[in-house]
C-alpha cells in the first residue's frame, strides 16, 4: 500500500486536485471575460480592452483589483448574513459542479455513476443564492429580480432534463466518462448525429435539435443574453445584483461566468464527444503514453468548449432581449413539448431499432 492510498495521502492528492482544477478555471474565466468582451466589441466595430496589459490581455486581472479594494457597503436595512452570503453559496456551487467533470481520460476529480444527476442537482440549487441575494438586499428591486430569475431557471432545467434524458437513452449511463468513451471512433459517433455509429444516424433529425435546445436552455438558465431578464437594465437596473457592489458583486459574476464554461462544457461531453478527437485515433495513439493521451484528449475538449463559449458570446452579441412573455412562451409551449416527443422517438428507437435491424 503507497502514501496515496491512505486516508491522509488520499485526502491530500483529492484537495490538490481541487485547487488545480480550481486555479485553472479561474484564469480560464479571467481570459474567457476578456474574450467575450472582445467578442462583442468586434461585432459592433468597437476595440474592447486594449490598454492594460499587452492587447488588453491583463484587464479582467485589473478588474479583479478594483473589486477587491472598493469598500463594502451593506444596505442599512438588508439582512446583513444573508446579503453576504448569497454570493458565496452561489460562487460554491458553481465551481462545486467541476467536480464530476470529466477533462481527459482519466481525469476526473469525483468519477461518480450518477454525475448527470450531481451536475444537475448542484446546478439547479445555484437558484438559491440569487434568491437569497435579492431577498435580503430589502428591495423591490432586487427582489423583483430574483423572482423572475428563480422563474427563468425553474423553467428552462425542465426542458434541460428531458434533453438530457434523451442522451441517457443513447449512452445507457449516468455517468459522464461513460458518455464520452461511448462517443469515441470519429464524430459519426457523437451524440449529436445518433450516437454509437452510422446506423443511428436517423436519429440525428432528433438530436441535432436536442443540442439547439440544450444550448438556447444553457443561456436561459445561466441568464445570458437574450435572456437577461432578471437583470435587465432598462426595467430593473441589475436585477437582484442592484444592491451589491466590491467583492460580492465579483462572486456573482464569478459564479455566472462559470456556469456558462459549465454548460459549454456539457454541451461539449453530452452532444459533441467530450474529449474524443473529431476522428479516429486508435492507429495515432497506440504507442503514446498515457499523460500524452490524456493531454491530448483535453485538446480537444477545451477546443469544443471554447467553441460553444464563442457561439455564446455571438448570441449575445447579435440576439436582441426577450421579452418575460415570449421567455416564458419558449420554454413552456415550444421546448418542453419538443423534448417530450424527443424522449419518446429517442425511446423507441432503442426499443425497436435492433429487432427491425
Amino acid at each position: 500500500m503507497t502514501f496515496w492510498t491512505t486516508p491522509i495521502g488520499w485526502t491530500l492528492l483529492t484537495v490538490g486536485q481541487i485547487l488545480l482544477v480550481t486555479v485553472v478555471l479561474l484564469l480560464t474565466v479571467a481570459f474567457l471575460i476578456y474574450g467575450d468582451r472582445k467578442i462583442f466589441a468586434g461585432v459592433q466595430m468597437r476595440k474592447g480592452p486594449n490598454v492594460v496589459g499587452p492587447f488588453g490581455l491583463l484587464q479582467s486581472f485589473a478588474d479583479l483589483g478594483k473589486f477587491l479594494i472598493k469598500e463594502l457597503v451593506v444596505p442599512a436595512g438588508a439582512d446583513k448574513f444573508v446579503f453576504l452570503l448569497a454570493p458565496l453559496i452561489s460562487v460554491t456551487l458553481a465551481l462545486g459542479s467541476w467536480a464530476a467533470m470529466p477533462l481527459a481520460p482519466g481525469w476526473v476529480i469525483s468519477n461518480i455513476n450518477v454525475g448527470i444527476l450531481y451536475l444537475f442537482a448542484v446546478s439547479s440549487m445555484g437558484v438559491y443564492g440569487i434568491i437569497m441575494g435579492g431577498w435580503a438586499s430589502n428591495s423591490k428591486y432586487p427582489f423583483l429580480g430574483a423572482l423572475r430569475s428563480a422563474a427563468q431557471m425553474v423553467s428552462y432545467e425542465v426542458s434541460i432534463g428531458f434533453v438530457i434524458i434523451t442522451v441517457v437513452l443513447l449512452s445507457g449511463s449516468l455517468n459522464l466518462t461513460t458518455i464520452t468513451e461511448k462517443q469515441a471512433g470519429g464524430f459519426w459517433n457523437w451524440n449529436i448525429f445518433g450516437g454509437a455509429g452510422l446506423h443511428n444516424l436517423p436519429l440525428a433529425i432528433v438530436m441535432i435539435p436536442m443540442g439547439v435546445i440544450f444550448f438556447i436552455s444553457g443561456l436561459a438558465e445561466t441568464n445570458r443574453p437574450p435572456f437577461d431578464l432578471p437583470e435587465a437594465e432598462s426595467e430593473l437596473v441589475a436585477g437582484y445584483a442592484i444592491e451589491y457592489g466590491s467583492t460580492p458583486y465579483m462572486l456573482f459574476y464569478l459564479a455566472e461566468t462559470a456556469n456558462i464554461i459549465l454548460m459549454s462544457g456539457l454541451m461539449a461531453i453530452l452532444f459533441l464527444g467530450g474529449w474524443q478527437a473529431p476522428f479516429p485515433t486508435a492507429g495515432l495513439t497506440a504507442h503514446w503514453p498515457l499523460t500524452l493521451i490524456s493531454l491530448f484528449g483535453l485538446f480537444w475538449l477545451v477546443l469544443k468548449t471554447f467553441f460553444v463559449f464563442f457561439m455564446n458570446a455571438m448570441v449575445r452579441a447579435v440576439v436582441p432581449r426577450y421579452r418575460y412573455d415570449q421567455l416564458m412562451r419558449l420554454g413552456w409551449k415550444v421546448f418542453l413539448p419538443t423534448s417530450l416527443v424527443a424522449v419518446a422517438l429517442v425511446a423507441g428507437w432503442r426499443v425497436y431499432a435492433p429487432v427491425i435491424g
